[in-house]
């Protein structure tokens, strides 16, 4: 067996606790989707603030590879995005969701563009259309009933967060189970 094989295998709890960790998350999640939702706009400013303070760190150092402007820039809008995401993460959260709805908006419109542009070379491109105008339907939701959008976000993070609990468990103890049977 390869070291890389036999470390991995002295591993596998690590993969088990990844996915209890994971479980945790998402059951959490799906329990108190509004809290989580604020959290992750919290956490989010978190590591905005993080970001920017390593970023302006950065501008004193003479071998930046990065234009200092540019740095600077970023390192200001991460620490204002950080502060407002931090001190009200709720608004942040709203705000987010704002911007997915957007970014919706305009992925069901270029969706339902390709649909008619290419329906003559393509059999089924109505599910591309389908696909728009249910994205479109979506941020039009979120835009006028906004806490229910990010009751709903919290939730896909959930259900996410557990698949992937859910899976890195199996990994784990199939891998215990494989390094056994060697």
């Amino acid at each position: 067996m390869g070291s890389r094989i036999a470390g991995l295998s002295r591993s596998w709890w690590v993969l088990v606790l990844y996915g209890v960790i994971g479980v945790l998350f998402g059951l959490a999640s799906i329990a108190w989707p509004g809290k989580t939702a604020v959290a992750l706009a919290w956490a989010f400013g978190v590591m905005a603030l993080a970001e920017g303070i390593i970023s302006l760190l950065a501008l004193f150092k003479k071998d930046v590879a990065f234009s200092k402007g540019w740095l600077l820039l970023y390192a200001l809008a991460s620490l204002l995005f950080g502060a407002l995401a931090v001190s009200n993460p709720l608004a942040t959260a709203g705000v987010l969701l704002l911007f997915l709805a957007a970014w919706l908006l305009v992925a069901g419109v270029y969706r339902i563009v390709v649909a008619i542009r290419v329906r003559k070379e393509i059999e089924g491109e109505w599910l591309i259309a389908l696909s728009g105008v249910l994205a479109i339907a979506l941020a039009v939701l979120f835009v006028m009933y906004p806490a229910a959008g990010l009751v709903t976000v919290a939730l896909w993070i959930g259900i996410g967060a557990l698949i992937y609990g859910v899976l890195q468990i199996i990994a784990g103890f199939r891998l215990r189970k494989w390094v056994r049977a060697i």
